[in-house]
């Protein structure tokens, strides 16, 4: 349980769903209403289905590339890092200027990939697999827990966003940002120490 409940955690802040909000809002926003929810569960859904698929496929993609753990652990710190900083430091008029330029509905790109099923899910998904408390299962079950919260709250990414405001926004998408940093920081020692240990000879 310790593991699911942590394993959540870092899946929801990966995925980042309140700094996803601005986005969502900018490409639905020329929607019909009644056509918002629909997209919304339906991009959702695609999401999921790549992450789950690439959970039981990606670890073994990644042995027969010859990737170490340690690598991974290292590559997904720097994503995350760089994913941290545009939180940090980006504004939300940078993100609205990037929402869909037709007038016409999304479909996987950009809300199901990389909003979602991004390549800090991805690896993140690889790196928990890789953890010593875990078992496909109980990834599995982290996965779905965290696709369902994140799914509330993008459904509800039209009532927050007019509950917190813009700034509410910035504030909660920075804090996120924070946060990511510090866990992309962990993710890369924690990938240097493994590094240092399995190195031949020793350093």
């Amino acid at each position: 349980m310790d593991f699911i409940f942590s394993a959540v955690i870092t899946l929801i802040l990966v995925m980042d769903p309140f700094g996803n909000i601005p986005m969502f809002i900018t490409t639905l926003k020329k929607v019909a209403p009644e056509r918002r929810t629909f997209i919304l569960v339906r991009e959702i859904v695609i999401a999921l289905v790549i992450m789950v698929v690439f959970l039981f496929i990606g670890g073994g993609f990644l042995k027969l590339l010859g990737i170490e753990q340690y690598s991974l652990s290292i590559a997904g710190g720097i994503i995350l890092f760089i994913i941290a900083v545009k939180l940090v430091f980006n504004s939300l008029d940078e993100e609205e200027a990037k929402g869909n330029p037709k007038d016409e509905e999304p479909f996987v790109v950009p809300l199901a990939i990389p909003l979602i099923a991004g390549p800090a899910s991805l690896s993140m998904l690889l790196i928990l697999s890789a953890d010593v408390g875990a078992t496909p299962f109980y990834v599995f079950i982290s996965v779905m827990i965290a696709s369902f919260l994140n799914a509330v709250i993008l459904m509800l990414s039209f009532p927050i966003s007019n509950l917190l405001g813009k700034r509410g926004l910035i504030a909660l998408e920075r804090l996120t940002g924070m946060l990511l940093v510090l866990m992309s920081v962990n993710m890369i020692m924690n990938g240097i120490a493994v590094f240092v240990k399995t190195y031949p000879g020793g350093l």
